[in-house]
């Protein structure tokens, strides 16, 4: 089990130190759960960190807000009215704030030599170029966009070792992970299993459907789906945890994250979600990583590594938690997390594909055109017919990705059932 995720130059950086001047960071996704999220602890910590820039896509207010309170030397939209709309008012607001906006907006954000940290919290596809511009560049990658590892993980992990880059994951799951390894997984160039470390397991909540049969799931609402009894995350990240295809994506990603086979990452339904992952040693110990469902502890844990900074988050009080449940997943219930794992054996643009084709298909079950239980039908679907050489560039992942789009797309047209009203 090797482990690339802190290199810097050509060795692995296993130390940090602390600074004496300010680091500088870029909040991509600012308006979104984590980027938030992210911003909480970094007001809590103003005198460690400097925020340098922030980026949304369409929300506006939100993003003025920030802007208002942390003055960050830039900002960028997806959408140009948006910044546009963002530039006027900051203008009038008398905010120095330069907007950008335009397709490479947030790529040369993320190049820009001033910057040193770069948080990705763009969900979906559209985080995977700032993303990898970071990693070709040798920023300090805090990665809680897992689809960016899903789609291209042999690319960005290689433009991370080739740049000198550090991608830290922020992902509850990883991030417990990481936290449990032993010094020598974290940095052993060698590769291959280090540490005695036998498998590493990912929990879940199992989300709001947890109990229900495949006959009730057949008629849920979209606010049932995003009604996470756990965490509070975006819409396209709660569909995900109740189809359970986001523990899916997250096998992908551990397997590059810690360059493991599939077959050595267990998943385990932890309704309590309090345990937010383990590793498993050849002696028999198990390593577990606890906390509140929170998303500042992993943030923190990644801005600081190897140190620890306030987070805002209570500790757990283990005489009120009383007990902790643990199951094994339904793959006939939660069809996607067994299409995660094909979809990773299959390996090449297999992984991809199976993204575009969920990201579609979550899009058209929030927007009311397909039920709750069509997402597994066209990730499915798509996954077994389409068919894609492995990529070998940007360009080959960004058509990959348009094309498995458009086949779901069509799929959903012609075959996939309509919502039960």
């Amino acid at each position: 089990m090797g482990c690339w995720l802190l290199f810097h130059g050509s060795h692995l950086l296993c130390c940090g130190s602390s600074m004496t001047s300010k680091e500088s960071i870029a909040v991509f996704g600012s308006t979104g759960s984590i980027g938030t999220s992210t911003l909480d602890v970094l007001e809590r910590n103003h005198t460690r960190y400097k925020v340098a820039a922030l980026t949304a896509n369409t929300d506006v207010d939100t993003i003025f807000a920030q802007c208002l309170k942390f003055q960050p030397s830039y900002a960028a939209m997806g959408v140009p009215s948006a910044a546009a709309e963002l530039a006027r008012r900051l203008a009038q607001a008398g905010c120095a704030t330069q907007v950008l906006d335009g397709p490479d907006a947030m790529t040369r954000i993320a190049v820009n030599p001033d910057i040193a940290i770069v948080m990705a919290a763009i969900v979906g596809f559209a985080g995977l170029p700032p993303t990898l511009a970071a990693a070709q560049c040798g920023k300090r990658i805090l990665l809680a966009n897992k689809e960016s590892m899903v789609v291209a993980g042999d690319l960005l992990t290689q433009a991370a070792k080739q740049g000198g880059a550090s991608i830290v994951p922020v992902d509850s799951e990883h991030n417990a992970i990481f936290q449990c390894l032993p010094e020598s997984n974290r940095c052993s160039p060698d590769g291959g299993p280090q540490g005695g470390v036998s498998s590493l397991v990912l929990t879940a909540s199992g989300g709001p459907f947890r109990q229900l049969s495949l006959e009730q799931m057949q008629s849920v609402s979209v606010d049932q789906a995003l009604n996470h009894p756990n965490w509070s995350m975006g819409p396209k990240i709660s569909v995900d945890s109740a189809t359970m295809m986001n523990k899916g994506l997250e096998v992908i990603e551990a397997s590059y994250l810690f360059d493991i086979d599939e077959s050595l990452i267990e998943v385990v339904v932890h309704p309590e979600s309090f345990i937010h992952s383990m590793v498993r040693y050849i002696d028999g110990s198990v390593l577990a990583q606890l906390g509140q469902a929170d998303m500042r502890t992993p943030i923190a844990h990644a801005l600081a590594w190897p140190d620890r900074i306030e987070a805002g988050v209570e500790p757990i009080d283990f005489i009120r938690l009383g007990s902790m449940h643990f199951e094994a997943p339904d793959h006939t219930r939660f069809p996607c997390l067994a299409l995660a794992r094909r979809a990773l054996k299959m390996g090449g643009s297999a992984p991809g594909v199976l993204n575009a084709a969920n990201e579609i298909a979550v899009q058209e079950f929030l927007e009311g055109r397909i039920g709750f239980v069509d997402i597994a039908k066209v990730n499915s679907h798509v996954l077994q017919q389409f068919e894609s050489a492995a990529p070998e560039s940007v360009e080959d992942l960004f058509s990959m990705d348009q094309s498995a789009r458009k086949f779901a797309l069509d799929y959903i047209e012609h075959e996939a059932s309509k919502p039960v009203a």
